[in-house]
């Protein structure tokens, strides 16, 4: 599966993370040249390769002119106008719209009333879509990261004088394994705190995997240490005979309105839980219910918990902890007259190989083509058949 760590020893950055990632592979043509249909114009990108304390880096800066600023509907309107891939234009939408009620809940006001300052502005917008932008590009399946070390002190900002970490940054932090030591600033900003807590699948050390890339993403700050942080690109392999552990969270409902269940799914999902699904069942006083089940990593239980106890009706959850078998996998991409589709490959204990078309991708082929999505599918699996031969 192929996977990313980033390794956040000075903290995390949005210019830091986009870079780290271009350092990594991800092409920065592309990048640019898709950014570029964000209809706001009067801004550039500059990369320069620097040394941090004999360490060397990409360093990113985005250079723009004064920018309005802007709310969640706003930035909303823009990302949607870009037309980027589907499941791009999601997740830019959905970080902004968890940045946007983090902000709320700082200066406790309504998501609608929110305008955002420096995150706002048109740099914060180009490093969290080129972002997500990259890490498409480099097909990235599991997303991992180190626990942050946010400094302290304290920062000078619109608000007046605040300690490290701001308040937002603080609030996008909860749940994540943060740390400090004797380095001093601003180490961790609300959009790297937003994009890491967004991204990833787990905070801890590096999971086991076959290295291939590291990008190192440069920060501006001058510090003792390296201002160094590094994306580290490769192939992860499940241990102890391909069996990866989970949790699985069971609930009985039979007082909830049937219309919510598809949201529970939707934000279960979003948690980053691997699968949900809804089984009929009778329970006492012949009530017809639902037995609402969802499959997790254990980094993502607790999430799923609250979001099972705060959106459903219900008072109890039964936890069952298990493994599954898991087949080595990644994720390629093949030509074919209805233009590129991404897939997942899989291979099988003999060495035979099976893929799947990714559905967002073929949707996205559809559309644009006007084509039955059937025919997507069918066209993907006769290049990946050919590509074989």
């Amino acid at each position: 599966m192929r996977t990313i760590f980033f390794d956040c020893p000075t903290g995390a950055s949005g210019n830091m993370i986009l870079a780290a990632l271009i350092d990594a592979g991800a092409d920065r043509k592309k990048i640019l040249r898709e950014l570029k249909r964000i209809p706001v114009s009067g801004w550039d990108i500059r990369l320069k390769q620097v040394a941090k304390q004999g360490v060397g880096g990409l360093h990113l800066e985005v250079e723009y002119r004064k920018q309005p600023e802007r709310n969640l509907s706003q930035i909303t309107a823009l990302i949607k106008k870009a037309k980027f891939k589907p499941m791009i234009e999601k997740r830019i939408i959905e970080a902004f719209t968890i940045l946007a009620r983090a902000e709320a809940g700082v200066h406790r006001t309504t998501v609608e009333r929110i305008h955002f300052h420096e995150v706002g502005a048109i740099d914060s917008i180009i490093d969290i879509a080129g972002t997500m932008l990259a890490l498409d590009d480099l097909g990235i399946e599991k997303t991992y990261c180190s626990p942050l070390n946010i400094g302290k002190g304290t920062i000078k900002c619109r608000h007046g004088i605040l300690p490290v970490p701001a308040p937002a940054t603080a609030l996008l932090l909860k749940d994540v394994k943060i740390y400090q030591n004797e380095l001093t600033g601003e180490l961790v900003t609300p959009t790297g705190a937003l994009l890491m807590t967004y991204l990833a699948d787990s905070f801890g050390p590096m999971p086991a995997m076959s290295l291939e890339k590291t990008g190192h993403g440069a920060g501006t700050m001058d510090l003792p240490v390296p201002n160094i942080l590094r994306a580290m690109v490769g192939e992860s392999y499940a241990s102890g005979r391909d069996l990866e552990q989970m949790v699985l969270l069971e609930t009985n409902i039979d007082d909830m309105n049937p219309q919510i269940y598809g949201q529970v799914m939707d934000l279960l999902f979003r948690a980053g839980a691997c699968d949900v699904y809804f089984t009929p069942i009778q329970m006492k006083k012949n009530r017809p219910a639902v037995m609402l089940s969802a499959l997790v990593a254990p980094s993502h239980e607790k999430k799923a918990v609250d979001i099972l106890m705060r959106e459903t009706t219900t008072l109890g959850i039964r936890r069952t902890p298990l493994d599954r078998y898991v087949l080595p996998r990644k994720t390629i991409k093949v030509r074919t007259e209805y233009g590129i589709v991404e897939g997942k490959v899989a291979e099988l204990p003999d060495g035979e190989k099976k893929f799947q078309p990714e559905y967002d991708a073929c949707l996205s082929a559809a559309q644009k083509f006007k084509a039955p999505l059937r025919k997507i599918f069918s066209a993907a699996m006769a290049a990946y058949r050919k590509s074989e031969k």
